[in-house]
């Protein structure tokens, strides 16, 4: 039998790799405000150090989310359909205050896509907010499914 990416474990290890800090900021980044030139990099990403930008790059890249021109780094659809699974994502917790009433966006996502790796515990509040979140849920599932045609690697690079 083969396991897809939306099963236990592996949905699990490919939501883990979806949300390193880096990889959010950069595709959210892109996202909000276009191409980055890729020596601005550092500038546009100031709170990420150079080790971590070079590792969400390598991890978009890897990903097939980035669409490398003269102009820089922007967004393929892949990376497209990935910044609105993030919104969505942050939507959610931001109407929830969830995992607190003050989080940034990317930890927010974290924390959420952690909490969606748990689908024994009880999801936090009202009929409605557990609907979101398993219209998020589906969201993330449908990504993964659409773009994941092999295993994912950390960044460590063990295999997700």
């Amino acid at each position: 039998m083969t396991t897809t990416p939306t099963c236990g474990t592996q949905f699990q290890r490919t939501s883990t790799v979806l949300s390193s800090p880096g990889l959010i900021r950069l595709i959210s980044e892109i996202d909000d405000h276009g191409v980055i030139p890729e020596r601005g990099l550092a500038r546009t990403l100031g709170d990420l150090s150079t080790h971590q930008i070079r590792q969400a790059t390598e991890l978009a890249g890897t990903l097939g989310l980035l669409d490398r021109s003269y102009a820089g780094l922007g967004l393929t659809a892949a990376g497209e359909e990935l910044a609105d699974v993030y919104d969505a994502t942050a939507r959610w917790a931001r109407r929830h205050d969830y995992p607190s009433p003050v989080r940034d966006f990317a930890g927010r996502i974290r924390h959420t896509f952690g909490l969606l790796q748990q689908p024994t515990r009880a999801e936090p509040g009202t009929p409605d907010n557990r609907a979101e979140l398993a219209n998020v849920r589906r969201m993330l599932i449908e990504w993964i499914d659409q773009h994941q045609g092999q295993p994912l690697r950390d960044t460590h690079g063990s295999a997700a």
